[in-house]
């Protein structure tokens, strides 16, 4: 049988394929860009039919660099930016409205009014979530009410709602397979993490048809079979997951109380809990880490909206720079004091702040201030983002976090690596394997084919490229600290 498994990386601002191989290594790859859209302040959406075209493109184009046939591929896995959510025609697929993306703000007066009316200990409870504009629940409301005649089509059992991965599911399916599985339908604000089903009450809340939701399956599971016509003959899908939860698995976090952090577009920290849920007093997310074998891990979760998307702002907005690359070199002759913090918050801030009315700022700009001060500020603030993330963790019982497992396309920075490991003051630790989102999904759909047989043996095959340790003294950390949340604090909505 085959021992080659293609992960379908589909994020915020580019759609990937990873080929692996049986032990967990990447063999060949193929990324392609596309665009955001922002038709006013705070909403972001995608054209659907474009995430779409381009992860077709990057899967070819990755079966064609290997010189492989769609025989030698074992199965297939996917993995998505997450709560981004589209509306289709369940006849002829065709979608209704350009997908809206997690970090849009559209709903934040809705949930305002949602929260206001007391809502919120209930959709807690049952979610662990906290209602907020991220969450794909009110997207689909906003759609169904400002789509001319999409709410009747729903109610007559006509659309399809999908978070990317359903959306891939059913256009790589030809249309055949509505499904989703457990960490993204965690994601929705439909659904109750504790008996695993869409739920009702929330349903009833939003307003929602249940006929447009996709089936909930495992995170390893059969998925379905691609259309024959897409890659010559039809390949299992196997491996589902949401792309912080993917990272969580690829950075073997299987044990309680491990901890991965992710720094693409924006920057999400995950605890694995076990299967127990913990309930967060400050404001981080309860969500699925995966389910295998109908038995649910729990993880919680810090989201940072801004991560990575700063430098891009930085480079594409600002034109300060040409290219990512050049950061590094600029923060290392800046170095970690030179006064100027930039809070990223354009389009509000994530956790623990939760406040979407928030907008970015510079702060502490002198006549000596120049393009290197401003882009380290902005590689500092994903560092501090991160302490937000980890002290509230702390807080909410979690025990001393051992090492900090980091992947993501900002980890190759090593300034910002250890950037993070002084400002956090705990070893933070780079894989050999960083693409560790895709790598995640190939490891589910290798177990449900077969090609691994347990999550130990997934686990022995994580490496550390190199460890970085805190090199900073606890007074100047604290001293650095305290600046950015003197920043936050002039930011937010208060």
């Amino acid at each position: 049988m085959a021992q080659n498994i293609l992960a379908i990386d589909q994020g915020t601002t580019s759609s990937r394929a990873i080929l692996f191989d049986a032990h967990g290594q990447p063999l060949h790859s193929a990324q392609a860009e596309f665009k955001q859209y922002f038709p006013q302040d705070g909403w972001v959406e995608h054209d659907g039919e474009e995430i779409w075209s381009s992860t077709l493109a990057v899967c070819q184009q990755v079966l064609a660099k290997s010189g492989l046939s769609a025989t030698d591929i074992r199965a297939i896995g996917i993995t998505n930016q997450r709560e981004t959510t589209l509306l289709w025609d369940a006849n002829s697929g065709k979608l209704l409205h350009p997908a809206i993306v997690w970090q849009d703000r559209r709903t934040a007066d809705f949930c305002q009014q949602l929260k206001e009316a007391g809502h919120e200990a209930q959709v807690t409870e049952r979610t662990g979530l906290l209602i907020d504009p991220y969450f794909s629940g009110t997207k689909l409301r906003w759609l169904l009410d400002n789509v001319p005649g999409a709410r009747q089509q729903a109610e007559q059992g006509k659309l399809r709602f999908g978070t990317v991965d359903s959306f891939l599911l059913w256009r790589l399916t030809g249309g055949k397979v509505h499904r989703t599985d457990a960490t993204n339908a965690s994601r929705t604000l439909l659904f109750n993490i504790h008996s695993q089903q869409w739920d009702q009450t929330l349903l009833e809340l939003l307003d929602i048809p249940v006929s447009l939701l996709p089936e909930v399956m495992d995170s390893a599971a059969d998925f379905g079979n691609t259309d024959p016509g897409l890659f010559g003959t039809s390949i299992p899908i196997a491996g589902m997951a949401g792309d912080q939860q993917a990272a969580l698995i690829g950075q073997a976090c299987f044990q309680p109380g491990m901890v991965k952090s992710t720094y693409g577009t924006g920057c999400f920290m995950v605890m694995n809990t076990g299967t127990t849920p913990v309930s967060s007093s400050n404001r981080l997310l309860t969500t699925v880490a995966y389910r295998l074998k109908g038995e649910t891990t729990y993880a919680i979760e810090g989201s940072i909206f801004i991560a990575g998307a700063t430098i891009q702002w930085l480079r594409d907005g600002l034109k300060l720079i040409h290219s990512a690359g050049e950061t590094e070199a600029m923060a290392e002759q800046t170095g970690d004091q030179c006064g100027v913090y930039l809070v990223p918050a354009f389009t509000g801030l994530g956790a623990p702040y939760w406040d979407p009315k928030a907008r970015g700022a510079i702060f502490g700009l002198t006549r000596d201030t120049g393009i290197a001060e401003i882009v380290t500020a902005g590689l500092q603030s994903v560092c501090f983002q991160t302490r937000d993330l980890l002290d509230a963790m702390t807080a909410d019982g979690a025990s001393s976090t051992a090492a900090l497992r980091v992947d993501g396309g900002m980890v190759v920075n090593n300034w910002v690596v250890q950037a993070l490991s002084n400002i956090l003051g705990v070893p933070v630790d780079r894989p050999k394997v960083t693409e560790t989102t895709a790598l995640g999904v190939a490891y589910l759909a290798g177990l449900q084919t077969g090609l691994f047989d347990s999550l130990e043996a997934i686990a022995e095959h994580w490496q550390c490229e190199r460890a970085f340790i805190p090199a900073m003294p606890s007074a100047k950390r604290d001293e650095l600290y305290k600046g950015w949340l003197d920043a936050i604090r002039r930011v937010r909505d208060i």
